[in-house]
């Protein structure tokens, strides 16, 4: 099939960075933190993040992305980190933080924008909480960002509470039960492949993101 064919699969998998990978996360998240910046929102830096911020959460086996197979080194098209750690600025013992995984890092390329990659990779990420047995799924963001806060209620998330920080911009605390990202999963199992329009062609493209196959993520 020739290169510049549009009406094609295109499967995009589910793995954990690599050091192979850390020039290409690098350039994905400058990339979106350069896109937050020109839209006035300043939670990340607006050249990205040093490579000292990212290297230990690929050490950790932390850092998650989604590329189209052997893509080492290359910008990915998404990026989650999902851990333990909850910010203890934010996160207090009242907020009973072992109860919880917590996303970092969550970005996703323009070129994939508004295909649902994002709400994947967040149910995804629910189900690594549910597997751990922790029954909440956990983030902050932008305390002035209402955009993002609304994408995150859609996707599930309720809204605990806002930290005003002075010298942090992020500080909106939401939340999301784990659980009920299972019939989210099963819906994935039903329905793998999801058509999408490809931005700036008339022609369909349809990627396959089969996510919920690669147990050993949810589970390890």
């Amino acid at each position: 099939m020739p290169a510049n064919t549009l009406d094609l699969v295109t499967e995009l998998t589910l793995r954990r960075a690599t050091p192979a990978d850390l020039q290409g996360v690098l350039a994905l998240l400058a990339r979106t933190a350069g896109w937050l910046n020109g839209l006035g929102v300043r939670q990340w830096p607006a050249d990205g993040f040093p490579a000292e911020r990212i290297e230990p959460l690929i050490a950790e086996g932390v850092m998650y992305l989604l590329d189209a197979g052997e893509n080492a080194g290359r910008v990915p098209a998404a990026t989650i980190a999902v851990d333990g750690h909850a910010d203890p600025e934010f996160w207090t013992p009242a907020d009973r933080p072992g109860d919880a995984l917590y996303v970092h890092k969550l970005a996703v390329s323009r070129t994939y924008s508004g295909q649902g990659l994002g709400e994947t990779l967040l149910d995804w990420a629910a189900l690594r909480a549910a597997a751990h047995d922790r029954p909440y799924l956990r983030l902050d963001c932008a305390k002035d960002n209402a955009r993002l806060q609304s994408y995150y209620r859609k996707a599930g998330f309720r809204h605990v509470r806002t930290v005003d920080l002075p010298h942090r911009a992020s500080g909106a605390l939401f939340e999301r039960d784990a659980s009920a990202a299972i019939p989210a999963a099963l819906s994935y199992r039903r329905t793998p492949a999801v058509p999408a329009q490809r931005s700036g062609h008339a022609a369909q493209a349809r990627r396959v993101l089969d996510i919920t196959a690669h147990n050993e993520l949810i589970e390890c």
